[in-house]
């Protein structure tokens, strides 16, 4: 059963159709520039019968990144380029978490969306996309990866959503005002980005990860080629000769023999676009093939002179400046240069590429797309949550010293912790019980409707916490749902004085969430304690990427895509 993409709840389905024949042109060559620049604007919803949409895959968000971080000092020279990053809001949605927070030694994680946008939206990336109904129209975030570096510097995970992905969509809400309700049905992911921008993609995957996001970029056509082109190709390997192209003219048009390959240009796109000729024709092999494709292109960054280049480094720059939008937290050059040095930390080998645990969903209308896979997807979130490696090799390396707790060395953003991040309590810095106010609320219902709610919880939890000295407790009358118990609370100031509830009520320290959807410090009493005087403990963490995750390494220099029968010369 072949992927395709759908557009709102129920809609007729699209295809994937990549790069035509007799497109852009031939392999490994990129046309010139065209004239025009990204739209400033937001495309609105798509009109219906607009035809079917040709679906982009691949990750120069994260190559992006590498080659900035590559550079080193010399992007510092840049600065005039300040005013050409294109900016948005990081999080249109009402859940926000308030960022990554701090482990023990002061080391705080680092989450970051990756967003590929098909835009069709000036004369160059119209050329390399094809799908001339598409041009001008809305784009879809036909790529999603979350890069996670973890709070000692020592790994990196990235988790891949896969297009297909069918969810719930949160409520967003446009700077300007625009709402854009929440979903009655599943959507699929890739429509978030036409409800409002980046910041309704980042919305979703905060309301199904719980993950603080705390940055995204997001990449158009044009990224890929000019950055393949300066890094001087990139090395994939086939199992046998492959042409992606069907019968009635479908597929990216990538032609390579058996074997390993340098590709760049164009070349390098059709590969991270392609899905028909890798594995099982559908969007997971096209999604394992850009895994690939991104160790391969970190492994050449890190060994490849030519990028001392400094008219070189300049081009460079250039097109990653111009083929970008961040949000508004890495609107400057030095900002995006310090991102990109801490991300240099991390050797490939202690890079994992995962894909998200997923199942063919079972809803009616919805054959060949996907659902999150019950338990196995929320393993591999919580272990982002908890700043577990996903390659179970743990935090720092084998010969890493002990801790800055052990020695009473200073914490440093690069110092190896040797246990799993959890958030700070803070309690040393809170008030007294008696001062603090309290509001609780009864969230005990699941946010999927099949429980309701326990009557009375809010009272029953209000009264332990008053057993405990807190005097200035409230159970509040308003409800919610809540799938997990939570305490979220306004401001910095009062972000001690939660973790001390926290640590009353015997919830872990990454339950404390700072959020602008409250005023004080607000329990909220989720599904998980519907009864009792305690929760109930969570089940131990997983230790290592669930083999579902189909989780690459970043040295496998060996890894070769399977192709699919029938597409091959």
């Amino acid at each position: 059963m072949r992927h395709s993409d759908v557009r709102e709840e129920g809609a007729s389905a699209q295809a994937d159709g990549d790069i035509p024949a007799g497109g852009a042109g031939a392999p490994g060559t990129v046309p010139p520039p065209r004239g025009g620049s990204r739209s400033a604007g937001r495309a609105g919803a798509r009109p219906a019968g607009r035809g079917r949409r040709r679906a982009l895959r691949w990750i120069s968000s994260v190559l992006s990144l590498l080659i900035l971080g590559t550079a080193a000092a010399g992007y510092l020279y840049y600065r005039h380029l300040n005013g050409s990053i294109q900016t948005d809001a990081l999080n249109l949605g009402e859940n926000k978490l308030g960022g990554s927070k701090p482990n023990a030694f002061g080391q705080t994680p680092l989450n970051i969306l990756l967003i590929g946008s098909d835009a069709r939206d000036d004369a160059e990336n119209q050329a390399l996309g094809g799908a001339t109904d598409t041009f001008d129209g809305p784009p879809l975030a036909d790529v999603q990866m979350l890069l996670h570096l973890s709070a000692d510097r020592t790994n990196m995970s990235v988790i891949s959503m896969p297009r297909d992905t069918m969810l719930m969509m949160p409520k967003c809400t446009e700077p300007g005002g625009k709402v854009h309700p929440a979903s009655k049905g599943l959507v699929q992911t890739n429509e978030s980005i036409q409800r409002g921008g980046p910041g309704c993609t980042v919305a979703a995957w905060t309301e199904l990860t719980k993950i603080p996001i705390d940055h995204f970029m997001m990449i158009d056509f044009k990224g890929v080629v000019r950055m393949a082109d300066a890094i001087g190709g990139v090395p994939v390997c086939v199992e046998q000769n492959v042409h992606s192209r069907t019968r009635d003219g479908k597929g990216s048009g990538l032609k390579l023999p058996k074997g390993t390959s340098v590709i760049q240009g164009e070349t390098a796109l059709q590969w991270l676009r392609t899905r028909y000729g890798f594995e099982d024709g559908t969007d997971i092999g096209r999604t394992h093939a850009q895994h690939q494709y991104m160790n391969s292109m970190a492994r050449e960054f890190r060994k490849n002179a030519k990028l001392s280049n400094p008219v070189k480094l300049n081009s460079l720059a250039q097109a990653a400046i111009e083929a970008m939008v961040v949000d508004t937290g890495l609107n400057k050059i030095d900002k995006l240069f310090d991102l990109s040095m801490e991300l240099k930390k991390v050797p490939p080998g202690r890079i994992t590429m995962t894909t998200m645990p997923w199942i063919y969903s079972s809803k009616p209308g919805l054959d060949g797309r996907v659902e999150p896979k019950p338990g196995e997807a929320e393993d591999l979130f919580r272990m982002v949550r908890e700043d577990i490696s996903l390659d179970g090799q743990g935090s720092g390396s084998p010969s890493a010293s002990a801790s800055p707790a052990a020695t009473g060395a200073p914490a440093s953003p690069s110092a190896p912790a040797q246990q799993p991040s959890t958030a700070p309590t803070a309690a040393a810095t809170a008030a007294p019980p008696a001062k603090i106010a309290v509001l609780v609320r009864n969230s005990t219902g699941s946010k999927d409707g099949a429980q309701s709610r326990v009557n009375g919880r809010a009272s029953e939890v209000a009264a332990l916490l008053t057993g405990k000295g807190f005097t200035k407790v409230v159970a509040d009358r308003q409800t919610a749902a809540e799938d997990t118990s939570v305490i979220r609370y306004a401001t910095d100031a009062q972000a001690a004085d939660a973790a001390a509830v926290a640590t009353a009520l015997g919830l872990p320290a990454g339950s404390v969430q700072k959020s602008d959807q409250v005023a004080g410090i607000v329990v909220f009493v989720g599904n998980d304690w519907r009864t009792g005087g305690s929760p109930a403990a969570p089940p131990p963490a997983p230790t290592k990427a669930p083999d579902s995750a189909h989780a690459l390494n970043g040295d496998n220099d060996q890894a070769c895509m399977p192709i699919q029968p029938g597409f091959t010369w």
